[in-house]
Protein backbone atom coordinates (compact mmCIF):
# COMPACT_ATOMS: atom_id res chain seq x y z
CA UNK A 1 0.00 0.00 0.00
CA UNK A 2 2.85 2.43 -0.73
CA UNK A 3 3.69 4.03 -3.52
CA UNK A 4 6.64 6.14 -5.32
CA UNK A 5 6.98 9.98 -3.66
CA UNK A 6 8.18 11.11 -7.02
CA UNK A 7 6.72 14.22 -8.61
CA UNK A 8 8.08 14.25 -11.86
CA UNK A 9 9.88 17.49 -12.04
CA UNK A 10 13.79 18.40 -11.65
CA UNK A 11 14.25 18.96 -8.09
CA UNK A 12 17.48 16.61 -6.85
CA UNK A 13 16.18 13.62 -4.51
CA UNK A 14 17.51 12.80 -1.91
CA UNK A 15 19.69 9.19 -1.35
CA UNK A 16 17.62 5.99 -1.79
CA UNK A 17 16.10 5.12 1.41
CA UNK A 18 16.27 8.35 2.80
CA UNK A 19 13.29 11.28 2.36
CA UNK A 20 12.97 15.20 3.65
CA UNK A 21 10.94 15.98 6.22
CA UNK A 22 10.56 19.82 7.16
CA UNK A 23 11.71 21.12 10.12
CA UNK A 24 9.79 23.20 12.30
CA UNK A 25 12.40 26.24 12.06
CA UNK A 26 11.69 27.30 9.08
CA UNK A 27 10.87 24.46 6.90
CA UNK A 28 13.94 23.39 4.88
CA UNK A 29 14.63 19.78 4.13
CA UNK A 30 16.22 17.62 6.17
CA UNK A 31 17.03 14.03 5.25
CA UNK A 32 15.10 11.49 7.49
CA UNK A 33 16.63 7.35 7.21
CA UNK A 34 12.77 5.52 6.13
CA UNK A 35 11.48 3.34 9.28
CA UNK A 36 9.26 0.45 9.22
CA UNK A 37 8.50 0.51 13.08
CA UNK A 38 6.44 3.35 14.72
CA UNK A 39 7.86 6.30 14.50
CA UNK A 40 8.04 8.18 18.02
CA UNK A 41 9.05 12.02 16.99
CA UNK A 42 4.92 13.12 18.19
CA UNK A 43 6.29 12.44 21.99
CA UNK A 44 9.46 13.70 21.83
CA UNK A 45 8.10 16.72 20.09
CA UNK A 46 5.63 17.69 22.33
CA UNK A 47 5.22 16.39 26.12
CA UNK A 48 1.70 17.51 26.91
CA UNK A 49 0.81 14.79 23.79
CA UNK A 50 2.88 12.41 25.21
CA UNK A 51 1.50 12.59 28.99
CA UNK A 52 -2.12 12.68 26.85
CA UNK A 53 -1.64 9.43 24.85
CA UNK A 54 0.15 7.75 27.78
CA UNK A 55 -2.67 8.24 30.22
CA UNK A 56 -5.28 7.69 27.47
CA UNK A 57 -3.64 4.33 26.93
CA UNK A 58 -3.85 3.44 30.44
CA UNK A 59 -7.24 4.29 31.20
CA UNK A 60 -8.96 2.92 27.88
CA UNK A 61 -7.54 -0.47 29.10
CA UNK A 62 -10.08 -0.08 31.87
CA UNK A 63 -12.46 1.19 29.67
CA UNK A 64 -12.14 -1.54 26.80
CA UNK A 65 -12.45 -4.31 30.15
CA UNK A 66 -16.08 -2.70 30.96
CA UNK A 67 -17.21 -2.86 27.62
CA UNK A 68 -15.87 -6.58 27.69
CA UNK A 69 -17.45 -6.99 31.11
CA UNK A 70 -20.63 -5.75 30.70
CA UNK A 71 -21.75 -7.90 27.09
CA UNK A 72 -20.56 -11.08 29.67
CA UNK A 73 -22.80 -9.54 32.70
CA UNK A 74 -26.21 -9.33 30.83
CA UNK A 75 -25.35 -12.47 29.06
CA UNK A 76 -25.06 -14.28 32.23
CA UNK A 77 -28.28 -12.62 33.35
CA UNK A 78 -30.35 -12.95 30.19
CA UNK A 79 -28.47 -16.13 27.79
CA UNK A 80 -29.64 -13.98 25.30
CA UNK A 81 -26.89 -12.53 22.17
CA UNK A 82 -29.81 -9.85 21.00
CA UNK A 83 -29.99 -8.80 24.43
CA UNK A 84 -25.71 -8.31 24.67
CA UNK A 85 -26.59 -6.61 21.11
CA UNK A 86 -29.10 -4.26 22.35
CA UNK A 87 -26.36 -2.43 24.74
CA UNK A 88 -24.93 -0.88 21.59
CA UNK A 89 -28.18 -0.27 20.07
CA UNK A 90 -29.77 1.43 22.62
CA UNK A 91 -26.80 3.84 22.96
CA UNK A 92 -26.61 4.41 19.39
CA UNK A 93 -29.60 7.76 19.22
CA UNK A 94 -28.14 9.33 22.66
CA UNK A 95 -24.58 8.44 21.04
CA UNK A 96 -25.21 10.05 17.92
CA UNK A 97 -26.64 13.15 19.81
CA UNK A 98 -23.99 13.54 21.79
CA UNK A 99 -20.91 13.19 19.00
CA UNK A 100 -22.89 16.25 17.28
CA UNK A 101 -23.35 17.95 20.03
CA UNK A 102 -19.89 17.43 21.62
CA UNK A 103 -18.16 18.58 18.36
CA UNK A 104 -19.79 21.96 18.59
CA UNK A 105 -19.34 22.53 22.46
CA UNK A 106 -15.54 21.32 21.25
CA UNK A 107 -15.30 24.05 18.75
CA UNK A 108 -17.12 26.72 20.98
CA UNK A 109 -15.58 26.07 24.02
CA UNK A 110 -11.85 25.62 25.98
CA UNK A 111 -11.45 21.98 24.72
CA UNK A 112 -9.43 21.28 27.93
CA UNK A 113 -12.36 21.93 29.91
CA UNK A 114 -15.00 19.61 27.99
CA UNK A 115 -12.24 16.91 28.49
CA UNK A 116 -12.64 17.12 32.35
CA UNK A 117 -16.07 16.96 32.62
CA UNK A 118 -16.91 14.73 30.01
CA UNK A 119 -14.18 12.12 31.61
CA UNK A 120 -15.92 12.73 34.84
CA UNK A 121 -19.38 11.98 33.92
CA UNK A 122 -17.94 8.89 32.15
CA UNK A 123 -16.21 7.74 35.63
CA UNK A 124 -19.18 8.15 37.33
CA UNK A 125 -21.31 6.04 35.10
CA UNK A 126 -18.42 3.46 35.53
CA UNK A 127 -18.80 3.57 39.30
CA UNK A 128 -22.33 3.25 39.09
CA UNK A 129 -21.72 -0.05 37.11
CA UNK A 130 -19.51 -1.36 39.95
CA UNK A 131 -22.59 -0.36 42.26
CA UNK A 132 -25.35 -2.59 40.05
CA UNK A 133 -22.85 -5.69 39.77
CA UNK A 134 -22.25 -5.89 43.00
CA UNK A 135 -25.98 -5.58 43.92
CA UNK A 136 -26.85 -8.70 41.14
CA UNK A 137 -23.80 -10.76 43.06
CA UNK A 138 -25.55 -10.23 46.08
CA UNK A 139 -29.03 -11.14 44.86
CA UNK A 140 -27.22 -14.66 43.35
CA UNK A 141 -27.05 -15.74 46.54
CA UNK A 142 -30.58 -15.38 47.37
CA UNK A 143 -31.78 -17.02 44.35
CA UNK A 144 -33.08 -13.64 42.40
CA UNK A 145 -31.38 -11.46 39.77
CA UNK A 146 -30.71 -7.43 39.39
CA UNK A 147 -33.15 -6.18 36.64
CA UNK A 148 -31.03 -5.56 33.65
CA UNK A 149 -32.39 -2.07 32.53
CA UNK A 150 -29.99 0.08 34.80
CA UNK A 151 -27.06 -1.67 33.03
CA UNK A 152 -28.11 -0.26 30.00
CA UNK A 153 -28.65 2.92 31.36
CA UNK A 154 -25.17 3.66 32.80
CA UNK A 155 -23.29 2.17 29.78
CA UNK A 156 -25.32 4.54 27.75
CA UNK A 157 -24.43 7.28 29.90
CA UNK A 158 -20.62 6.23 29.83
CA UNK A 159 -20.71 6.01 25.99
CA UNK A 160 -22.10 9.60 25.67
CA UNK A 161 -19.12 10.41 27.79
CA UNK A 162 -16.52 8.94 26.00
CA UNK A 163 -18.22 10.50 22.23
CA UNK A 164 -17.89 13.58 23.75
CA UNK A 165 -14.11 12.70 24.95
CA UNK A 166 -13.11 11.67 21.84
CA UNK A 167 -14.37 14.21 19.55
CA UNK A 168 -12.68 16.93 21.62
CA UNK A 169 -9.41 14.82 21.87
CA UNK A 170 -9.23 14.16 18.70
CA UNK A 171 -9.76 17.97 18.02
CA UNK A 172 -6.85 18.92 20.46
CA UNK A 173 -4.06 17.10 18.67
CA UNK A 174 -3.11 19.61 15.76
CA UNK A 175 -3.48 22.43 18.29
CA UNK A 176 0.11 20.27 20.53
CA UNK A 177 1.70 19.10 17.37
CA UNK A 178 2.75 20.54 14.26
CA UNK A 179 0.89 19.54 11.09
CA UNK A 180 4.02 17.33 9.61
CA UNK A 181 3.36 14.57 13.20
CA UNK A 182 -0.30 14.22 12.61
CA UNK A 183 0.19 11.34 10.41
CA UNK A 184 2.69 9.40 12.77
CA UNK A 185 0.77 10.65 15.54
CA UNK A 186 -2.33 9.10 14.19
CA UNK A 187 -0.64 5.95 14.34
CA UNK A 188 0.94 6.07 17.69
CA UNK A 189 -2.85 6.37 18.69
CA UNK A 190 -3.39 3.20 16.47
CA UNK A 191 -0.77 1.55 19.74
CA UNK A 192 -2.64 3.15 22.31
CA UNK A 193 -6.14 1.83 21.20
CA UNK A 194 -4.03 -1.88 20.04
CA UNK A 195 -3.10 -1.41 24.07
CA UNK A 196 -6.18 -1.11 25.04
CA UNK A 197 -7.79 -3.71 23.00
CA UNK A 198 -5.36 -6.27 23.63
CA UNK A 199 -4.95 -5.65 27.60
CA UNK A 200 -8.46 -4.92 28.06
CA UNK A 201 -10.47 -7.77 26.60
CA UNK A 202 -7.80 -10.41 27.61
CA UNK A 203 -7.89 -8.65 31.60
CA UNK A 204 -11.30 -9.19 31.60
CA UNK A 205 -12.10 -12.10 30.73
CA UNK A 206 -9.45 -13.27 33.28
CA UNK A 207 -10.62 -11.84 35.90
CA UNK A 208 -14.53 -12.15 35.34
CA UNK A 209 -13.29 -16.07 35.36
CA UNK A 210 -11.22 -15.66 38.47
CA UNK A 211 -12.62 -12.67 40.88
CA UNK A 212 -15.94 -11.67 39.20
CA UNK A 213 -17.71 -8.68 37.72
CA UNK A 214 -18.09 -6.29 40.44
CA UNK A 215 -14.04 -6.65 40.99
CA UNK A 216 -13.67 -6.21 37.00
CA UNK A 217 -15.71 -3.17 36.35
CA UNK A 218 -13.85 -1.50 39.94
CA UNK A 219 -10.34 -1.95 38.16
CA UNK A 220 -11.99 0.31 35.17
CA UNK A 221 -12.70 2.94 37.77
CA UNK A 222 -9.53 3.15 39.15
CA UNK A 223 -7.15 3.05 36.03
CA UNK A 224 -9.46 5.83 34.84
CA UNK A 225 -6.76 8.61 37.24
CA UNK A 226 -4.45 7.88 34.90
CA UNK A 227 -6.09 9.73 31.72
CA UNK A 228 -7.43 12.22 33.88
CA UNK A 229 -3.64 13.45 34.49
CA UNK A 230 -3.03 13.77 31.34
CA UNK A 231 -6.11 15.43 30.53
CA UNK A 232 -5.22 18.15 33.41
CA UNK A 233 -1.54 18.48 32.16
CA UNK A 234 -3.26 20.12 28.70
CA UNK A 235 -2.82 23.52 28.15
CA UNK A 236 -5.92 25.87 27.97
CA UNK A 237 -6.86 25.32 24.39
CA UNK A 238 -9.86 28.23 23.89
CA UNK A 239 -11.41 28.04 20.20
CA UNK A 240 -9.38 29.57 17.21
CA UNK A 241 -10.73 33.10 15.80
CA UNK A 242 -14.63 33.38 15.95
CA UNK A 243 -16.64 31.16 18.02
CA UNK A 244 -19.23 29.31 16.96
CA UNK A 245 -22.16 28.75 19.52
CA UNK A 246 -23.30 25.01 19.62
CA UNK A 247 -26.82 25.38 18.38
CA UNK A 248 -28.74 24.54 15.27
CA UNK A 249 -27.10 27.56 13.25
CA UNK A 250 -23.56 25.55 14.25
CA UNK A 251 -24.76 22.07 13.07
CA UNK A 252 -25.54 23.96 9.80
CA UNK A 253 -22.57 25.89 9.27
CA UNK A 254 -20.74 21.75 9.89
CA UNK A 255 -23.91 20.78 7.61
CA UNK A 256 -22.47 22.90 4.55
CA UNK A 257 -18.93 22.63 5.18
CA UNK A 258 -19.42 18.82 4.51
CA UNK A 259 -21.20 19.37 1.69
CA UNK A 260 -18.53 20.73 0.03
CA UNK A 261 -16.34 18.10 1.40
CA UNK A 262 -16.80 14.82 -1.07
CA UNK A 263 -13.34 12.83 0.59
CA UNK A 264 -14.70 13.46 4.14
CA UNK A 265 -18.08 11.95 3.42
CA UNK A 266 -16.43 9.15 1.85
CA UNK A 267 -14.52 8.54 4.63
CA UNK A 268 -17.67 8.31 7.22
CA UNK A 269 -19.45 6.05 4.48
CA UNK A 270 -16.95 3.14 3.96
CA UNK A 271 -16.18 3.23 7.72
CA UNK A 272 -20.13 2.62 8.14
CA UNK A 273 -20.31 0.02 5.84
CA UNK A 274 -16.90 -2.13 7.33
CA UNK A 275 -18.55 -1.45 10.94
CA UNK A 276 -22.05 -2.37 10.06
CA UNK A 277 -21.32 -5.51 8.54
CA UNK A 278 -18.62 -6.56 10.19
CA UNK A 279 -18.62 -6.52 13.78
CA UNK A 280 -18.84 -9.91 15.21
CA UNK A 281 -17.68 -8.44 18.63
CA UNK A 282 -21.55 -9.30 20.02
CA UNK A 283 -21.40 -12.83 19.24
CA UNK A 284 -18.67 -13.56 21.38
CA UNK A 285 -20.16 -14.39 24.41
CA UNK A 286 -22.58 -17.00 22.46
CA UNK A 287 -19.18 -18.19 20.49
CA UNK A 288 -17.64 -19.08 23.59
CA UNK A 289 -20.33 -20.60 25.14
CA UNK A 290 -21.93 -22.57 22.37
CA UNK A 291 -19.79 -22.40 19.06
CA UNK A 292 -15.72 -22.57 19.68
CA UNK A 293 -15.95 -22.92 23.70
CA UNK A 294 -14.21 -21.79 26.40
CA UNK A 295 -16.62 -19.60 27.84
CA UNK A 296 -15.09 -15.98 29.24
CA UNK A 297 -11.85 -16.84 28.64
CA UNK A 298 -12.41 -17.56 24.70
CA UNK A 299 -14.56 -14.01 24.45
CA UNK A 300 -10.90 -12.12 25.97
CA UNK A 301 -8.86 -14.16 24.19
CA UNK A 302 -10.77 -13.35 20.53
CA UNK A 303 -11.23 -9.71 21.86
CA UNK A 304 -7.42 -9.68 22.56
CA UNK A 305 -6.31 -10.83 18.79
CA UNK A 306 -8.56 -8.09 17.24
CA UNK A 307 -6.42 -6.16 19.18
CA UNK A 308 -3.16 -7.65 18.61
CA UNK A 309 -3.49 -7.07 14.66
CA UNK A 310 -4.11 -3.05 15.43
CA UNK A 311 -1.43 -3.61 18.01
CA UNK A 312 1.06 -4.97 15.07
CA UNK A 313 -0.07 -2.67 12.45
CA UNK A 314 0.68 0.67 14.40
CA UNK A 315 3.70 -1.09 15.35
CA UNK A 316 4.98 -1.15 12.00
CA UNK A 317 3.12 1.87 10.96
CA UNK A 318 6.50 3.82 9.83
CA UNK A 319 5.87 3.81 5.94
CA UNK A 320 2.63 5.47 6.59
CA UNK A 321 4.76 8.59 6.37
CA UNK A 322 5.60 7.62 2.46
CA UNK A 323 2.25 6.77 1.54
CA UNK A 324 -0.07 9.56 -0.12
CA UNK A 325 -3.18 8.25 -1.28
CA UNK A 326 -5.11 7.76 1.57
CA UNK A 327 -8.57 6.98 -0.27
CA UNK A 328 -6.54 4.30 -2.09
CA UNK A 329 -5.08 2.50 1.00
CA UNK A 330 -8.35 2.94 2.78
CA UNK A 331 -9.99 1.36 0.02
CA UNK A 332 -8.11 -1.78 0.25
CA UNK A 333 -7.29 -1.79 3.38
CA UNK A 334 -11.57 -2.29 4.14
CA UNK A 335 -11.61 -5.21 1.26
CA UNK A 336 -8.85 -7.09 3.31
CA UNK A 337 -11.16 -6.81 6.87
CA UNK A 338 -13.89 -8.28 4.51
CA UNK A 339 -11.63 -11.39 3.86
CA UNK A 340 -11.12 -11.87 7.59
CA UNK A 341 -14.71 -11.10 8.53
CA UNK A 342 -15.63 -13.92 6.01
CA UNK A 343 -12.96 -15.67 7.35
CA UNK A 344 -14.35 -15.51 10.83
CA UNK A 345 -17.80 -16.39 9.69
CA UNK A 346 -16.39 -19.58 7.79
CA UNK A 347 -15.20 -21.24 11.05
CA UNK A 348 -18.28 -20.80 12.87
CA UNK A 349 -20.21 -22.35 10.09
CA UNK A 350 -17.48 -25.45 9.88
CA UNK A 351 -17.92 -25.85 13.84
CA UNK A 352 -22.03 -25.72 13.16
CA UNK A 353 -21.56 -28.49 10.69
CA UNK A 354 -20.10 -31.06 13.77
CA UNK A 355 -16.44 -30.57 12.56
CA UNK A 356 -14.74 -29.38 15.54
CA UNK A 357 -16.06 -31.82 17.82
CA UNK A 358 -17.86 -31.09 21.09
CA UNK A 359 -17.64 -27.91 23.13
CA UNK A 360 -18.38 -26.84 26.82
CA UNK A 361 -17.98 -23.32 28.93
CA UNK A 362 -14.82 -24.35 30.54
CA UNK A 363 -11.34 -23.54 29.27
CA UNK A 364 -10.76 -27.09 28.88
CA UNK A 365 -13.78 -27.79 26.81
CA UNK A 366 -12.21 -25.66 23.55
CA UNK A 367 -11.74 -26.62 20.26
CA UNK A 368 -8.39 -25.63 19.53
CA UNK A 369 -7.99 -25.31 15.59
CA UNK A 370 -11.01 -23.32 15.28
CA UNK A 371 -9.99 -21.09 18.15
CA UNK A 372 -6.65 -20.41 16.46
CA UNK A 373 -8.32 -19.30 12.97
CA UNK A 374 -10.95 -17.62 14.67
CA UNK A 375 -8.28 -15.56 16.41
CA UNK A 376 -5.90 -15.42 12.97
CA UNK A 377 -9.13 -13.75 11.34
CA UNK A 378 -9.82 -11.26 14.50
CA UNK A 379 -6.33 -10.35 14.59
CA UNK A 380 -6.58 -9.30 10.64
CA UNK A 381 -9.56 -8.02 11.17
CA UNK A 382 -7.57 -5.89 13.37
CA UNK A 383 -4.70 -4.94 11.85
CA UNK A 384 -6.43 -4.03 8.20
CA UNK A 385 -8.63 -1.99 10.13
CA UNK A 386 -6.28 -0.03 11.84
CA UNK A 387 -4.70 0.77 8.73
CA UNK A 388 -7.58 2.50 7.28
CA UNK A 389 -8.22 4.08 10.57
CA UNK A 390 -4.60 5.62 10.49
CA UNK A 391 -5.00 7.36 6.89
CA UNK A 392 -8.87 8.13 7.46
CA UNK A 393 -7.71 9.97 10.77
CA UNK A 394 -5.25 11.65 9.43
CA UNK A 395 -7.44 13.16 6.18
CA UNK A 396 -9.86 14.53 9.30
CA UNK A 397 -7.64 15.99 10.83
CA UNK A 398 -5.29 18.08 8.02
CA UNK A 399 -8.65 18.43 5.11
CA UNK A 400 -10.79 20.36 7.89
CA UNK A 401 -9.81 23.75 8.85
CA UNK A 402 -9.26 24.50 13.11
CA UNK A 403 -12.86 25.85 13.23
CA UNK A 404 -14.72 22.86 11.83
CA UNK A 405 -12.26 20.10 13.43
CA UNK A 406 -14.48 19.76 16.72
CA UNK A 407 -17.37 19.31 14.58
CA UNK A 408 -16.31 16.69 12.13
CA UNK A 409 -14.29 15.14 14.57
CA UNK A 410 -17.93 14.89 16.63
CA UNK A 411 -19.76 13.07 13.87
CA UNK A 412 -16.39 10.74 12.67
CA UNK A 413 -16.98 9.92 16.54
CA UNK A 414 -20.08 9.17 15.57
CA UNK A 415 -19.45 7.12 12.55
CA UNK A 416 -16.19 5.10 14.16
CA UNK A 417 -18.75 4.19 17.60
CA UNK A 418 -22.32 4.26 15.76
CA UNK A 419 -21.38 2.06 12.78
CA UNK A 420 -20.17 -0.73 15.44
CA UNK A 421 -23.67 -0.48 17.58
CA UNK A 422 -25.28 -0.69 14.14
CA UNK A 423 -23.02 -3.46 13.82
CA UNK A 424 -24.08 -5.36 16.92
CA UNK A 425 -27.58 -5.02 15.80
CA UNK A 426 -27.24 -6.55 12.61
CA UNK A 427 -25.26 -9.25 14.20
CA UNK A 428 -27.69 -10.30 17.24
CA UNK A 429 -30.41 -9.81 14.48
CA UNK A 430 -28.91 -11.97 12.08
CA UNK A 431 -27.47 -14.53 14.18
CA UNK A 432 -30.93 -14.86 16.44
CA UNK A 433 -32.93 -15.19 12.78
CA UNK A 434 -30.48 -17.67 11.04
CA UNK A 435 -27.22 -18.68 13.21
CA UNK A 436 -23.91 -17.72 14.56
CA UNK A 437 -22.05 -17.62 11.14
CA UNK A 438 -24.08 -16.13 9.17
CA UNK A 439 -23.44 -12.52 9.94
CA UNK A 440 -20.13 -12.76 9.74
CA UNK A 441 -19.84 -14.83 6.30
CA UNK A 442 -22.43 -12.86 5.08
CA UNK A 443 -21.40 -9.76 6.47
CA UNK A 444 -17.87 -10.26 5.06
CA UNK A 445 -19.03 -10.48 1.24
CA UNK A 446 -21.06 -7.66 1.39
CA UNK A 447 -18.32 -5.68 2.57
CA UNK A 448 -16.30 -6.15 -0.39
CA UNK A 449 -18.57 -5.77 -3.01
CA UNK A 450 -19.97 -2.90 -1.35
CA UNK A 451 -16.59 -1.20 -1.12
CA UNK A 452 -15.83 -1.93 -4.30
CA UNK A 453 -19.39 -0.11 -5.47
CA UNK A 454 -18.63 3.54 -3.47
CA UNK A 455 -15.17 4.16 -4.66
CA UNK A 456 -16.68 3.32 -8.04
CA UNK A 457 -18.68 6.26 -8.21
CA UNK A 458 -16.98 8.45 -6.10
CA UNK A 459 -13.61 7.99 -7.66
CA UNK A 460 -12.16 11.77 -6.62
CA UNK A 461 -11.46 9.18 -3.09
CA UNK A 462 -9.14 6.92 -4.63
CA UNK A 463 -7.04 10.00 -5.97
CA UNK A 464 -7.07 11.69 -2.36
CA UNK A 465 -3.59 12.97 -2.15
CA UNK A 466 -1.79 13.68 1.57
CA UNK A 467 0.44 16.19 -0.59
CA UNK A 468 -2.59 18.85 -1.24
CA UNK A 469 -5.41 17.87 1.15
CA UNK A 470 -8.31 18.56 0.29
CA UNK A 471 -11.81 17.92 1.82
Amino acid sequence: MTESTSTGDHAILPPAGVETDPLESGGAPAPVKRRRLVDLAPLKASPVFARLWIGNAISGIGAQMTIVAVGLQIFDMTASTMAVALVGGIALLPMVIAGLWGGMIADAFDRRRVLIVSSLTGWVAVLGLVALSSWDAALIADGQRAEVWPFYVLTTVNTVAATVSGATRSAVTPRILPAHLISRATALNGIAIGIMLTLGPALAGVLVAAVGLPITFAIDAVLFTAGFVGILGLPRLPPLGVVAKPGLESLRDGWRFLRQAPNIRMSFLVDIIAMSFGRPFALLPAVGAIAIGGGPITVGVLTAAAAVGTLLASLFSGPVAHVHRHGLAVARAISIYGGFVALFGAVLLAMALGWGGPVGTEWTQVAWPALAVAALALAGMGASDEISAIFRSTMMLTAAPDEMRGRTQGLFTVVVAGGPRIGDLYAGAAASLVALWCPPLIGGFLIIVLIAVVTRVQRSFLAYDARTPTP
